[in-house]
């Protein structure tokens, strides 16, 4: 059970970095976001290189293929970050962070292929609730009390958490012939050099990074570094989770993510709406509590197997 509270841990950190992605999308960066948290996400990796090259100093004598690997599993980050703000520029942050509750399946399967992991059937029914509580969110209610799919929201986080999962897979792959620290210092040394040559080669990035740094330098700057502390902490703590425990089940407790995210967001909304806000309205409210007692139900099922 140790696994569960290490990978909830990094879990809630997730969700107060959900929700600081949407301040900065909406009163920072509104129009052009994505790019700029692209950046700064990728950028502010550097900070951490010292940190880890001190946890482990023979993070240098990696070797070729696994640091091409690692290489990769940053360009995967890069792609998580940019579906993810993208479905997050136009949805609330309670209803996002819900469908990276699918990341388990797209877990399982790679896990079974990449790396021989095998669940019981409870525990693929236990994952098969969790995607019906997803599918409960899919639909916004409009209104007149009509349902529409999310079509762009579903898409750009199907995309997400995929290539979430497949990340996952393939650090834990490395991470078991190296280990955690030499796998974070080359994961986010690539991130920092990726990030590099979006500033270099992506003319429209590189403008509206330089444009929000002269706008309003000391808050945007304080809030990404904050913002990042927070996401690559839960990078690390779940990195050591994923060394516990099947990929799918870590997966499985970002089931509790929505419960930070919307706890978070009505909290904000009645506090602090200037700061953010998110609809409450009882139909609303009821929708995602729904969703998320559904997926709650699912862990509870994996919990008993």
């Amino acid at each position: 059970m140790s696994w569960f509270f290490i990978a909830l841990t990094g879990t809630f950190l997730y969700a107060l970095s959900n929700h600081i992605d949407k301040i900065l999308l909406e009163k920072y960066f509104r129009g052009r976001g994505v790019g700029v948290i692209i950046l700064f996400s990728s950028l502010l990796s550097v900070f951490v290189l010292p940190f880890l090259y001190l946890a482990d100093p023979s993070a240098l004598r990696m070797d070729a293929t696994s640091i091409l690997v690692l290489a990769g599993v940053g360009t995967l980050h890069i792609l998580v970050l940019w579906f993810y703000l993208l479905a997050l520029r136009d949805e609330e942050a309670s209803v996002v962070v819900i469908f990276f509750q699918l990341a388990p399946v797209f877990g399982l399967v790679l896990g079974f292929f990449l790396l021989g992991e095998v669940l019981t059937r409870m525990q693929l029914i236990a994952m098969a609730v969790i995607i019906l509580g997803t599918t409960a969110i899919s639909f916004e209610i409009d209104a007149e009390n009509n349902f529409k799919l999310r079509r762009a929201t579903v898409a750009y986080m199907l995309a997400a958490t995929f290539f979430w999962a497949l990340g996952s897979a393939v650090f834990k792959g490395v991470a078991l012939e190296e280990n955690v620290w030499r796998s974070l210092f080359w994961e986010h040394l690539m991130l920092t050099l990726i990030g590099i040559c979006i500033f270099l080669f992506i003319r429209s990035y590189r403008t509206h990074f330089l444009t929000a740094l002269r706008s309003n330098s000391g808050a945007i700057l304080s809030l990404n570094v904050a913002n990042e502390s927070l996401y690559i902490l839960g990078n690390v703590i779940l990195s050591f989770a994923f060394l516990l425990s099947p990929i799918a089940l870590i997966l499985l407790t970002n089931s509790f993510q929505p419960v930070f995210v919307l706890a978070l967001g009505i909290f904000l909304t009645l506090f602090f709406p200037k700061i953010s806000a998110e609809k409450i309205h009882v139909k609303h409210i009821w929708q995602k509590i729904i969703a998320i007692c559904i997926t709650a139900i699912g862990t509870y099922l994996l919990f008993i197997s």
